[in-house]
């Protein structure tokens, strides 16, 4: 039985999220879509998302310009949006879950462009 490319990366994930959920730290969750990337911070509890950033918010657009979301540059300003939204909701550690996405290209520049707005992880 083969699988689909969406049911490889969420399998990858699933084993990720356990030795997170292990942690008890909150996990800044990404994911990656063709035009687009999103970041969430979650809480230890996988309960609420505490904050949030991605390329499909006006500012974001404004500042990328149409159609620019799928890039490195747009995945390090959400990178540093999630690292400062993270301060403010009063999170210093995280844990990193790629999703299942390989750690290279945008998925790297989103945790770059946080640990350099100072998260830790």
């Amino acid at each position: 039985m083969s699988m689909t490319k969406k049911e490889q990366r969420l399998r990858r994930s699933r084993q990720t999220r356990v030795r997170i959920a292990l942690q008890r730290v909150a996990r800044l969750a990404v994911h990656r879509s063709n035009q687009h990337i999103f970041a969430s911070i979650v809480s230890d509890d996988g309960t609420k998302i505490l904050a949030s950033a991605s390329t499909v918010e006006k500012e974001v657009r404004e500042q990328l310009g149409a159609g620019k979301g799928g890039n490195v540059a747009a995945a390090a300003l959400v990178g540093k949006r999630i690292a400062e939204r993270a301060k403010d909701a009063g999170i210093e550690k995280v844990a990193f879950d790629r999703s299942g996405f390989a750690f290279h290209g945008r998925v790297k520049a989103v945790a770059e462009a946080a640990r350099e707005a100072g998260l830790q992880f």
